[in-house]
């Protein structure tokens, strides 16, 4: 009933969904997420395009995309690579660039997040008319599954700092997995000064800002199933300092 429910939504508002997936080192996952996305996408009947923005990965992640491009055709499976890494937040504002739907949806690409929710994100959208759906690993069923001690507790005390210092109004600030109506996300974006990691959580604490409204749908959170984790020191010293600047400047 409720894929029903989605659908005639779906058909009714003539929406078109662009999923921006940035990639680098994804060789591995690419052709099983694709394959998820096409198979709940199609299942639901929503029109939607995947947008692939690959940052020369030396494992040969983009010929993976090419293939899949000739498997799934060049109107649903789109190629914008990036000659090198060029930081996450550049990735997904070069993407939507590309992107022909009037809503964005932002995802990992390594299987972290599921495609299943995405039915769930566009009907949240539609009830609540949100500019912003959010996916939380913090709320309901919502949680983390694969991460060791150390990683959990990072994770958690980054989004307790960030809920403490910036009172952003979501439960998971540094999730990246959600669904935009492109105008909002394109004012957002004007507005973010941020790289990497903490693109995400500026996005949620400008939004909230400009009073745009953000609906949250609880998700499950894997670890990676193939490849390495890319959260390092690095990662976690320029998310410190981001939120720094964050509660400094909003």
């Amino acid at each position: 009933m409720a894929s029903r429910k989605t659908t005639q939504v779906k058909q009714e508002s003539g929406d078109k969904y662009s999923i921006l997936l940035p990639t680098y080192n994804e060789r591995e996952n690419l052709p099983l997420i694709i394959w998820l996305l096409v198979k709940y996408l199609g299942e639901s009947g929503f029109n939607y395009e995947i947008i692939v923005i690959d940052d020369g990965s030396p494992d040969g992640t983009l010929e993976v995309a090419e293939q899949l491009q000739k498997i799934y055709g060049e109107d649903k499976i789109l190629l914008r690579p990036r000659e090198k890494k060029l930081g996450l937040g550049t990735a997904y504002i070069h993407g939507m660039r590309h992107a022909t739907g009037n809503f964005i949806i932002i995802m990992d690409a390594d299987l972290s997040h599921h495609p299943k929710f995405i039915p769930e994100f566009i009907q949240t959208q539609k009830e609540g008319n949100y500019d912003v759906v959010s996916g939380t690993r913090y709320r309901g069923d919502g949680g983390v599954y694969g991460w060791d001690l150390r990683r959990k507790l990072i994770s958690r005390g980054a989004n307790f700092l960030t809920q403490v210092l910036l009172r952003p109004g979501a439960s998971d600030l540094t999730g990246s997995f959600r669904l935009y109506k492109k105008n909002v996300l394109e004012s957002l974006v004007e507005r973010c000064v941020s790289k990497g990691y903490v693109f995400q959580m500026e996005m949620i604490v400008r939004a909230r800002q400009l009073n745009f409204t953000i609906g949250e749908v609880p998700i499950s959170f894997v670890d990676r199933v193939y490849g390495e984790s890319k959260l390092g020191g690095n990662e976690i010293v320029s998310f410190a300092k981001g939120l720094l600047t964050l509660f400094a400047t909003t």
